[in-house]
C-alpha cells in the first residue's frame, strides 16, 4: 500500500481514519479515497513539469466523483472529458471552461455545440467527418472552434489490448500519414481554428519507449506543418502513464517529463497533459465484507459482498488488486490459497484465484487496494445490485461523497406502461 493507507495499532486506516469505523457507518461494500493521496499524486506530477507550466487536464473518466473533481480543480487542474456528462460534471465541480479539453472519437453534434457554448480550451478532433461537423456547429453558433488534431501514430503501447489506443487498427485518432492533410483542411474550414496536435496511445503504460516513438513522430509532424506555413502552437500529450498494481515498474513522472522536455522543448510548444489513473489509482480502496468461506472439494472460496458490478477490472482485464484484511494478521498467521469471489451469478465474478491469504471468517473486512481509478465509474446495477457508495477521508474525518441509493430509487428508474396493467386486469376479469 502506501503512506496514506497503513496499519496502525493493528488496524488499517485511511490517513487517520479507522476504516472499520467507516464500514460500520456506511455498510459494505464501499469505495474509500484519501484526499491527501490525491493531492500528493497531483503535486508530484505537476512538479515534474514545473518548468513547462503545462495545462494539466485530469482525465475525468478515471474517477468522476464531483468531490474528486473539486479537489483537483482546487489544486489547479483542468479536465479532460469525453462526453457531455463529463463536461457537465467538470463545470459543476468548478473547473474553468478554458481549462477543459474535450476528447473522444464519437462526439455528437449536441456535445460539440455544448462545448463551444461553454468556451472550452479545445476540441481534440479524431476524424475528417468530425472536423466537418465541428465546422458546421461553429458556423451555426457564430463561433470559432479551437481544434487539435488527434494523431494515431501507429505505436504499440505495450499494454492490455483493450486499453491500447495508438495502433492503426484502433478506432482513435487520424492516421499519421493523413494528419497533415487533416490539419490543412482544418485551416481552410470556416469556423475552425487549428491550434495544435494531440496524441494518446493507451492506458497503464509501464515503459517510456512507446512514448518516445509516439512523441518523436508528433515532433516531426509539427516541423512538417510549420514548413508548410501552418501554425502549430500546442501539443496535447494525452495520459496513460501506469501505476503499480502488482510487480510493474512504471516510469516515474520525472522521467516522463524529461522525455517530453527533450523532444518538444526545442519546438516552443504549449504543453497539455491528461493524467488520470496515475492521480487516482493509488488513492482508493474498495472495502468488502466476507459473507462466507466455502471449503470446496479442491478449492477454498472466500465469498465477499463486493462483486464484478462494483469492480469490473478483474473480470474485464484480468486485472490484479492486492487483497488485505482490515485487521493486521499475526506474525504466525498461515497463508493459504483461496479464490476470492463475489455473489453475482457469473463465473467471471472472480477477483482472485489461488491468492495466498491469511485465515478469514464470516464478517471479516477486506480491502482491495489501488482501486481509486476505473472502479466506481465503471460500476453498474447488474443483478439489481445497488451502486456502491464512495467515501472521502481527510485527516481524522470522512464524508460520504456518493450515497448508496435505495432499492426504491433503483426500481423507480423503470416504468411499467399502462397497457400492461390494463392487459393484466382483463386477464384477471376472465
Amino acid at each position: 500500500m502506501n503512506e496514506f493507507f497503513a496499519y496502525r495499532d493493528g488496524e488499517l486506516r485511511a490517513e487517520r481514519v479507522a476504516i472499520a469505523e467507516v464500514a460500520a457507518a456506511v455498510g459494505t461494500p464501499f469505495y474509500l479515497y484519501s484526499a491527501a493521496a490525491f493531492a500528493a499524486q497531483y503535486r508530484r506530477f505537476a512538479a515534474a513539469f514545473a518548468a513547462e507550466r503545462p495545462l494539466i487536464c485530469y482525465a475525468v473518466k478515471a474517477n468522476s466523483n464531483l468531490a474528486v473533481l473539486r479537489l483537483f480543480a482546487g489544486l489547479g487542474a483542468g479536465a479532460d472529458v469525453v462526453s457531455e456528462g463529463e463536461l457537465r460534471r467538470a463545470l459543476a465541480a468548478g473547473v474553468p471552461p478554458e481549462r477543459i479539453i474535450f476528447s473522444g472519437v464519437g462526439k455528437t453534434r449536441g456535445e460539440i455545440e455544448m462545448a463551444l457554448a461553454a468556451g472550452i480550451h479545445q476540441l481534440n478532433v479524431e476524424s475528417l467527418p468530425e472536423l466537418r461537423q465541428v465546422s458546421a456547429a461553429a458556423i451555426s453558433a457564430g463561433r470559432r472552434a479551437p481544434v487539435a488534431i488527434r494523431v494515431n501514430p501507429d505505436v504499440d503501447a505495450q499494454t492490455h489490448h483493450k486499453i491500447a489506443t495508438g495502433k492503426k487498427e484502433n478506432k482513435f485518432g487520424v492516421d499519421l500519414d493523413e494528419a497533415a492533410a487533416a490539419y490543412a483542411l482544418a485551416a481552410e474550414l470556416p469556423g475552425v481554428e487549428p491550434v495544435g496536435l494531440a496524441v494518446h496511445i493507451g492506458s497503464q503504460l509501464t515503459g517510456l519507449d512507446p512514448y518516445r516513438r509516439a512523441f518523436e513522430r508528433l515532433a516531426e509532424l509539427v516541423l512538417e506543418l510549420r514548413l508548410a506555413g501552418l501554425p502549430v502552437g500546442r501539443i496535447d500529450l494525452g495520459g496513460g502513464i501506469g501505476i503499480r498494481y502488482r510487480s510493474e515498474h512504471p516510469p516515474e513522472p520525472e522521467a516522463y517529463a524529461a522525455l517530453a522536455r527533450e523532444i518538444f522543448g526545442p519546438l516552443g510548444l504549449a504543453l497539455a497533459l491528461e493524467p488520470g489513473r496515475v492521480l487516482t489509482g493509488p488513492a482508493g480502496l474498495l472495502i468488502a465484507r466476507v459473507i462466507y468461506v466455502k471449503e470446496g472439494a479442491t478449492r477454498r472460496f472466500v465469498i465477499v459482498d463486493a462483486a464484478m458490478n462494483d469492480l469490473i477490472r478483474p473480470a474485464l482485464y484480468n486485472a490484479w488488486h492486492d487483497i488485505v484484511p482490515l485487521r493486521l494478521p499475526g506474525p504466525d498467521a498461515l497463508l493459504t490459497p483461496a479464490d476470492v469471489v463475489g455473489p453475482v451469478c457469473e463465473s467471471g465474478d472472480t477477483f482472485a484465484v489461488d491468492r495466498d491469504l491469511p485465515p478469514l471468517v464470516n464478517d471479516d473486512l477486506v480491502a482491495f487496494t489501488v482501486a481509486g481509478a476505473y472502479g466506481a465509474v465503471m460500476a453498474s446495477t447488474y443483478n439489481s445490485r445497488l451502486l456502491v457508495p464512495e467515501v472521502l477521508a481527510a485527516g481524522d474525518r470522512f464524508a460520504v461523497i456518493r450515497a448508496r441509493p435505495s432499492y426504491e430509487a433503483l426500481l423507480a428508474l423503470d416504468a411499467v406502461p399502462a397497457w400492461l396493467d390494463e392487459a393484466a386486469a382483463r386477464r384477471g376479469g376472465r
